[in-house]
């Protein structure tokens, strides 16, 4: 018994970590692609061709960034139907989620492959570095959270931690 509640923490640990992730991959993917994308118009996800090229790579962004969104979701919805939500752990993936696609995005797809800026301006180093450190934060914040739910029990197991 001891060896298959051991194991259950650690499945239930990780699909915590994973839905966090997913939804955070997901959400800062929207955020970015509604925000920067649509109501601001400073880029597209794919700006070396013409306008019409840079709208289907919004659109095919957008669907991947509510395919991970509704992923975590699915997951979180299980969890949570079988009571082993684990809500600091989870918001520990968002934020790891989400700062990690965005240093990606910062770094990989901004710099080295220049699929697109930030922004097409004079001092585009102004919006890099808010954009990174933003990105580093969040990673910070998940890693925190990560590290602090990580030899804790899990709600189910000890009724301590079922509202972190």
């Amino acid at each position: 018994m001891a060896g298959n509640e051991t194991k259950d923490r650690s499945i239930y640990s990780k699909r915590n970590l994973w839905s966090g992730i997913l939804f955070g991959v997901g959400l800062i993917a929207f955020i970015d692609e509604t925000v920067f994308h649509q109501i601001l118009r400073w880029h597209h996800f794919y700006d070396k061709s013409t306008t019409d090229i840079g709208l289907i790579s919004d659109g095919l962004f957008h669907a991947f960034s509510w395919f991970a969104t509704i992923g975590g979701l699915f997951m979180f919805a299980d969890l949570r139907r079988r009571n082993a939500l684990w809500l600091m752990r989870w918001w520990g993936g968002v934020f790891l989620g989400a700062g990690g696609f965005q240093l990606y995005d910062g770094t990989i797809q901004h710099k080295l492959m220049r699929i697109h800026q930030i922004r097409y301006v004079d001092h585009l180093i102004i919006y890099d570095v808010i954009w990174n450190t933003t990105a580093i934060l969040m990673i910070i914040i998940g890693l925190t959270l990560i590290v602090q739910t990580r030899n804790s029990q899990q709600p189910g197991k000890d009724a301590s931690h079922e509202h972190q």
